[in-house]
């Protein structure tokens, strides 16, 4: 059983992530943000905490972080004003690093996109570019961090089924769905060979055990 702690615990992926770790023993904190968002949460067999992590300090992200065995970032601002985009993509994702760092959780999953690169070559005109911009940058951060990090690079997200097989291969973006990516990051959380790995995905043939060990 390991304490892990899920930002971003109503996004649409982690939703589909929180029941596979309560399935499995695992206890799950899921930071949201608005109250609202509680029962969807706890009906997932996770615990939630309604928490603002555009303006929290690192000390407080530090004193929610302290007790967890894994941090799973999965929260974003989700479009919107480019200066939102920069204060919780990247600002707010770095603040959590260094509390992590701060509080002892060395393991710290990123869920990123296939294209995120200081390269990513989306132009400044783009309306994509400030989340570009920002994942990219948040991506370098923690690849800097001593961290036992892992950033999972999904292609375009579905909403199929999960089929439990991606490419992990691939240096072409493809899709994949929600799900896949749900179980990709549980996973990941126990599979050593992802630690200090960036691993771009599609959908696939090889099962995500099998993909994620090999990478």
């Amino acid at each position: 059983m390991a304490r892990i702690l899920v930002f971003g615990g109503h996004g649409k992926v982690a939703l589909l992530l929180e029941p596979l770790l309560t399935a499995r023993g695992d206890q799950v904190t899921a930071v949201i943000r608005d109250a609202g968002q509680i029962e969807d949460v706890r009906a997932t067999g996770a615990d939630p905490v309604v928490f603002d992590v555009e303006s929290a300090s690192r000390e407080a992200m530090a004193a929610l972080i302290a007790g967890h065995d894994a941090v799973v970032w999965s929260a974003g601002a989700g479009g919107g004003s480019a200066e939102r985009t920069r204060a919780v993509d990247l600002d707010a994702a770095v603040r959590s690093m260094a509390a992590a760092a701060d509080a002892g959780v060395d393991r710290y999953v990123m869920v990123s996109y296939f294209g995120s690169s200081p390269e990513h070559g989306i132009p400044a005109s783009d309306s994509f570019f400030a989340y570009a911009e920002a994942k990219a940058a948040a991506d370098e951060a923690l690849r800097a961090t001593g961290l036992e990090w892992t950033v999972l690079a999904p292609s375009r997200l579905t909403l199929e089924e999960p089929a439990g097989r991606i490419d992990a291969t691939s240096e072409v973006s493809g899709s994949v769905s929600r799900a896949d990516v749900a179980h990709v990051i549980a996973q990941a959380l126990v599979e050593p060979a992802t630690v200090r790995r960036t691993i771009r995905f599609n959908a696939g043939e090889v099962p995500v055990d099998e993909a994620l060990h090999a990478v």
